[in-house]
């Protein structure tokens, strides 16, 4: 398509807020939330209408087109609800990681300049420790009612401190139910989603509504209306947000959503909400292929998973559990989706029972990947590591060497993008003008992300951008699990790195720590901080010490050195 027809295409697409209210008129009773853990549903209509009272009570609490609007929470309701009632204001979504603490929480919070925080009932502690530090914004909370899964009797006498200024997220949910009348363009800021940092701290980068159009294009063409979108991922990633709740709501579709991913309860779920499609991360698969084998395994509703990394078993997984297709690609919280491809899991016939199906057949499947321009690739043959199909039409794409030459075939080299559409990239780094500047040199967006083309224009991923350790899902930046335990008074320095994890595709933490002189420090005292200063998926499987950390002429830490010494003691 040249650049009318793709702006044709995008204009047509519409804005993800607008198509909810458009949902909401034509098929208003069909379910559009469906929340697991409280078995209860909500329509269009009804979803509509709870958004759009959330969204007149920020207007009266002085929020207005363009203010940030930050999300410290876990309860996923809450989150989407007040995502989208945000989005109708033209106010600007800003998830917070809900693990988050301490410095974490609060620079996030500091670097966004939220005009308000939304939170829940439990996390009163974490934001009173912070106080002085984030001078007593306004807050909204949620607090559960007893009846509800998240209500919990210990944190029913916690309280904000009084500096804070506060308001019952309940009192927001009544009153004027009409869809505000706010003016929305696609180049428009959507949100403000963090990073880790690599060598310096997170950064803020800020989606337009058509980044937001970028990122589900695909996944909203490729669903049908009568998919069922199965969630268990955390709201504050683009993934659980966008890949799956918006592109749902973007289709006509149920979204099922749960809190969080249960391995012993996963297919009852499937079975509950009878989805067809869902999104896989990689330590989820290898232990849902631990249950024991049944052979009724395959029958259950779900037809399509989008697996993130593909792993080397999928045809296994497929053939086990009856999934006809699997989307992978390639996409980040910078470039949306940049890269997608269909697997065909299924060739000598459907694996999910005809009875069970629901949505495209497998050969209206193949057509819509065909007009899409996307590869269909057979599953059952051996697809080469780190397979993520061809560049997506919304971007050109090229794999460039140390001096920003083009490579070719083979070639390992960085991913680069540039937009064929306005607004299709990221707009910027928040408060980071130099660094996005950097990002943006010679005219490409330098992803830092490893790859190579074959000969027929598909890529491959080789490795993810320095410093990065990828853990249960989450991005963890060594920089910053450095300057996290570098902070505790008898550490004068440490040095972290990946190892492969023992279970699935992912990475296990290694720190090596220097003691300040004079000072005793043994891992059960660090490990007992690291508890109360850390996110669990940022602290450290693996804990060593040492006298000295290997450096070079630069005084640069070798962690090459220490990650061998590391795998000899452990060989």
């Amino acid at each position: 398509m040249d650049s009318k027809e793709l702006e044709n295409e995008l204009n047509q697409m519409g804005l993800l807020v607008r198509k909810l209210e458009e949902w909401a008129e034509k098929i208003p009773d069909k379910t559009f939330f469906f929340y697991g853990e409280e078995d209860s549903r909500l329509t269009y209509k009804e979803f509509n209408q709870l958004a759009n009272r959330l969204a007149h009570h920020l207007r009266a609490m002085n929020v207005n087109k363009g203010d940030p609007v930050c999300l410290f929470l876990s309860n996923p309701f809450i989150i989407i609800l007040s995502m989208f009632a945000i989005w109708k204001i033209g106010a600007v979504f800003c998830p917070i990681n809900s693990l988050y603490k301490g410095r974490l929480l609060s620079y996030q919070i500091n670097d966004t300049k939220p005009k308000l925080i939304i939170t829940e009932n439990g996390r009163e502690p974490v934001l009173n420790q912070i106080q002085a530090e984030i001078k007593g914004l306004p807050i909204i909370i949620h607090r559960p009612k007893r009846k509800e899964h998240d209500f919990k009797q210990e944190n029913a006498g916690l309280h904000l401190d009084r500096s804070f200024r506060q308001t019952s997220f309940d009192e927001l949910l009544v009153g004027d139910d009409s869809n505000p009348a706010i003016d929305l363009h696609h180049w428009d800021t959507a949100n403000i989603i963090y990073t880790s940092g690599t060598t310096g701290l997170p950064k803020g980068v800020v989606q337009s509504f058509r980044w937001l159009q970028n990122y589900c294009y695909y996944g909203v063409q490729l669903l049908h209306p009568d998919d069922i979108v199965y969630c268990d991922l955390p709201l504050y990633h683009v993934g659980g947000a966008f890949a799956l709740v918006g592109r749902a709501a973007w289709r006509g579709c149920t979204v099922a959503v749960w809190d969080r991913f249960s391995t012993s309860h996963f297919w009852n779920r499937i079975k509950e909400s009878q989805a067809s499609y869902t999104l896989l991360l990689d330590t989820m698969m290898p232990w849902l292929l631990q249950a024991e084998e049944r052979p009724d395994d395959h029958r259950n509703t779900l037809r399509r998973a989008h697996m993130q990394p593909l792993p080397e078993y999928h045809f296994q997984f497929a053939k086990r559990f009856g999934i006809d297709f699997v989307n992978v690609g390639y996409g980040a919280t910078e470039i949306g989706y940049a890269c997608a491809a269909v697997i065909d899991e299924s060739r000598e016939g459907e694996r999910t029972p005809e009875e069970l199906c629901k949505g495209y057949t497998r050969d209206e499947m193949i057509s819509v990947a065909h007009r899409l321009g996307l590869p269909v690739v057979p599953g059952d043959v051996q697809i080469k590591k780190g397979f993520m199909g061809k560049p997506c039409m919304f971007h050109e794409a090229s794999i460039l060497g140390e001096h920003g030459e083009e490579l070719g075939p083979g070639e390992y080299g960085q991913i680069a993008l540039r937009n064929r559409l306005p607004y299709i990239l990221f707009n910027e780094y928040l408060n980071k003008p130099e660094v996005t500047l950097e990002s943006f040199r010679n005219l490409w967006f330098h992803t830092g992300d490893i790859a190579y083309k074959d000969n027929d224009g598909m890529l491959y991923f080789v490795d993810r951008r320095g410093g990065f350790i990828r853990v249960r899902g989450e991005n963890v930046s060594s920089y910053q699990i450095e300057d996290m335990i570098n902070s505790h008074p008898k550490i004068v320095v440490s040095a972290a790195f990946p190892i492969p994890a023992e279970v699935g595709l992912e990475d296990d933490i290694v720190v090596y720590i220097v003691v300040k002189p004079g000072q005793m420090l043994d891992e059960r005292e660090l490990r007992g901080w690291t508890e109360a200063e850390m996110p669990r998926y940022m602290r450290p499987k693996h804990i060593r010490f040492i006298e000295t950390l290997p450096q070079t002429a630069t005084n640069k830490i070798e962690k090459y050195k220490l990650k061998e010494l590391f795998l000899r003691e452990q060989a």
